[in-house]
């Protein structure tokens, strides 16, 4: 189950050009900045030479594929595929990938990138939304007139059946979307400070600048909802007396 890391599999070593040549067919994409920057967030480590030259081997390019197989086909954030990693790499033997899959993840097949795919990118019809959330159509149209979720072409996202599963929840405690509009309106106002403390690196259009944006915006998110928590939580703990 290893991505030799650090244990290297054979002893071929690869410059990144190299590299890049042996991912081109399914990461055409790829670049020289994103493998780097990939490096600089301690997800690959390729050995250097003496002069400082990297040096990549063939378990490196295994596990880059791995690694932009989840980042393409399930929009995993680099901190969860670190987390993963960071557990094989300890010896560790994870059941499950990220997300609940079941694989050996020495290298990304077709069949397993098509099974990630329609895991995390299939849009649901209204019927389907209903089905796998529990909510009526009573509440869907709420949803929607509340703007809590917003179909395109009559289909709606992943995002839009974790809303529909968590107000069907409230709805059981008597919170119905009326009463949600501050929560739509907080997220608008977080998005709007993601936005504006990545804008420096979001002006810039290289691969890895795009990369840094996006994992810098879900970071500032994460900690936004950490804060959020803990203040509840925190006004919540006076209830105890």
């Amino acid at each position: 189950m290893a991505l030799a890391h650090p244990e290297r599999r054979g002893s071929t070593t690869l410059n990144i050009g190299e590299v890049l040549a042996a991912l081109a067919e399914d990461f055409p994409s790829m670049t020289a900045s994103k493998i780097r920057f990939l490096e600089e967030k301690g997800l690959i480590s390729p050995q250097r030479t003496p002069a400082g030259y990297r040096q990549y081997g063939e378990g490196d390019v295994e596990r880059l594929r791995f690694i932009l197989a989840l980042q393409r086909d399930q929009y995993l954030p680099l901190k969860v595929i670190k987390d993963y990693l960071d557990a094989i790499d300890r010896g560790e033997r994870p059941e499950n990938l990220p997300g609940g899959l079941t694989l050996s993840p020495r290298a990304v097949s077709e069949d397993v990138a098509a099974e990630l795919r329609t895991t995390r990118s299939r849009l649901l019809s209204e019927e389907q939304l209903r089905a796998e959330s529990g909510a009526s159509a009573t509440l869907i149209d709420a949803l929607r007139s509340y703007g809590l979720v917003a179909p395109e072409d009559g289909r709606y996202d992943e995002h839009a059946l974790q809303v529909a599963r968590a107000c069907v929840q409230l709805e059981s405690h008597g919170i119905e979307p009326r009463h949600l509009g501050p929560f739509r309106s907080a997220a608008e106002r977080e998005f709007g400070l993601v936005e504006r403390a990545v804008a420096p690196i979001a002006s810039r259009r290289d691969e890895a600048s795009r990369a840094r944006t996006a994992e810098t915006a879900r970071e500032i998110s994460d900690l936004c909802l950490s804060l959020h928590r803990a203040l509840v939580h925190g006004r919540i703990s006076r209830m105890e007396g």
